[in-house]
């Protein structure tokens, strides 16, 4: 599938998942304009050959030189390519843009945390978990019972360099001695936080499952207006990274494989 036409059909796929959400979105150009001043970009996943990654930001104040980006990535699958993308966009939708949206609107989202322990001057809105493989139940159970995040919050601080807000995606999974365990901050990966979401309890199986979460951080204010993070006062300017290497495409083709094997 040739960029142009991979553009418009995340494009369509984007305006029919976020009608989902109550939400009117068109395409504009290179972005899917929104309500207000938010929109949609859509960038090329580096190497991705027709596996169904699609790499979304979500713009808050489209228009504005320094307007923060919030990117994620997602991967889908599907018979074709355009069922693959479809798939992605829809997967993000349901753990990213559910979250995205509501912070948008100033409405709180599924879990809204004002008092994160560990991190101090941040505040978490945590979307709902997308589980999926064999014995899901039990990972998803898991999930439901932990709070992920504060554990994660020692390796986290040193990532939150300004106020946000940032998006914090954790992938893990897989199944007992071949599990994965990877957290995207602002939509690169963090080695030292992923380090931590393995070394958790989380259940390994027999059969290969996997889960995949969304959390939005942002700078709590302070009664002078401003935000702190971390104690810091000064906002530091929002960096919208490069595309991060395609590191769950090998992951997703590992289920692809063993849903045709029927393990």
């Amino acid at each position: 599938m040739h960029p142009q036409e991979r553009l418009a059909v995340i494009q369509r796929c984007v305006v029919r998942e976020m009608a989902r959400l109550g939400q009117v979105f068109r395409p504009d150009g290179e972005v899917v304009r929104g309500p207000g001043t938010t929109a949609v970009a859509v960038r090329e996943h580096p190497g991705d050959d027709g596996a169904g990654h699609v790499d979304l930001g979500f713009v808050l104040h489209l228009g504005r030189a320094d307007a923060p980006v919030v990117w994620d990535c997602a991967a889908g699958l599907g018979q074709t390519e355009e069922e693959k993308l479809a798939n992605a966009v829809k997967m993000w939708a349901t753990t990213t843009a559910s979250v995205l949206v509501g912070f948008a609107d100033g409405r709180g989202g599924h879990a809204d945390r004002p008092d994160l322990p560990g991190l101090p001057g941040w505040r978490a809105v945590q979307g709902p978990a997308a589980v999926f493989g064999f014995g899901n139940e039990h990972l998803a159970g898991w999930l439901a019972e932990h709070r992920v995040l504060p554990a994660l919050a020692p390796a986290l601080r040193a990532e939150l360099t300004g106020p946000g807000p940032v998006g914090v995606k954790l992938f893990l999974g897989g199944k007992a001695g071949d599990d994965v365990a990877e957290v995207r901050v602002g939509g690169e990966v963090s080695e030292a936080a992923s380090a931590a979401l393995r070394a958790l309890d989380w259940p390994r199986g027999e059969r290969l499952c996997w889960a995949r979460l969304f959390v939005l951080l942002a700078a709590e204010p302070t009664a002078a207006g401003q935000h702190t993070s971390a104690g810091a006062l000064t906002p530091a300017p929002m960096r919208v990274p490069a595309p991060a290497a395609a590191r769950p495409r090998g992951l997703f083709a590992r289920w692809r494989e063993a849903r045709r094997a029927g393990r």
